[in-house]
């Protein structure tokens, strides 16, 4: 459906049932980490002592890889930081560029006193279960695993993304989570660290001591 890691991310964490994003707080978070990987993917960042820093900040042409990539380059943070900033942004950038080319509907709503609440539409929600399909029989099986496929799947798990990765297959395919896990480590060794702590992450930004 997307060949983008981030969309596939985004489609991952995306709940057919309920028409929405599973939690768009912990769906934040995890867009910012797939772009992350993503750039690093495509040789545009790298690990320097536990900081992200830039190889290559000219443009890709993508505008949610421009988004996130263009700061970069101003200061030296970790990847934690950077996994925690920016969230909202950066999630509207993603779902404005997966409407642009035709896989959701965005509308805004006003929420009584609450401000404007977005909607989003998956327009083909089969495609999206069948591509959600896919990624939990990953947890399950062995064998060759597409790269962004494994990095989805961890970060979907980190997530506590329960419509992919429930609880019993989270305890009995362990082994085989920190291995797609593991794939990260290969990127950025602290990408891989701040994929594994997402769970104490989300609790407290989810608390209200989340930051930016």
């Amino acid at each position: 459906m997307t060949h983008t890691l981030y969309g596939r991310m985004y489609l991952a964490a995306y709940d057919t049932d309920a028409g929405a994003l599973y939690d768009r707080t912990r769906a934040g978070f995890l867009l910012r980490a797939a772009v992350l990987s993503e750039l690093a993917f495509l040789g545009r960042v790298a690990d320097a002592g536990g900081e992200v820093a830039v190889v290559d900040g000219g443009p890709i042409g993508d505008p949610v890889l421009d988004l996130v990539l263009s700061p970069l380059g101003a200061h030296r943070r970790t990847w934690k930081a950077w996994v925690r900033a920016d969230r909202e942004e950066t999630l509207v950038a993603v779902e404005d560029r997966l409407a642009a080319v035709g896989l959701v509907a965005v509308a805004e709503r006003h929420a009584f006193a609450r401000g404007a609440r977005r909607e989003v539409t998956a327009l083909d929600p089969e495609g999206v279960r069948a591509l959600q399909a896919g990624l939990t029989a990953l947890v399950r099986g062995g064998g060759p695993v597409d790269p962004y496929d494994a990095v989805v799947v961890a970060l979907a798990s980190a997530g506590r993304a329960r419509h992919l990765v429930s609880r019993a297959d989270a305890r009995a395919h362990k082994d085989r989570l920190d291995e797609l896990t593991g794939r990260l480590d290969v990127l950025a060794p602290a990408l891989g660290a701040a994929a594994r702590g997402l769970g104490t992450t989300l609790v407290a930004a989810q608390g209200g001591m989340g930051g930016g």
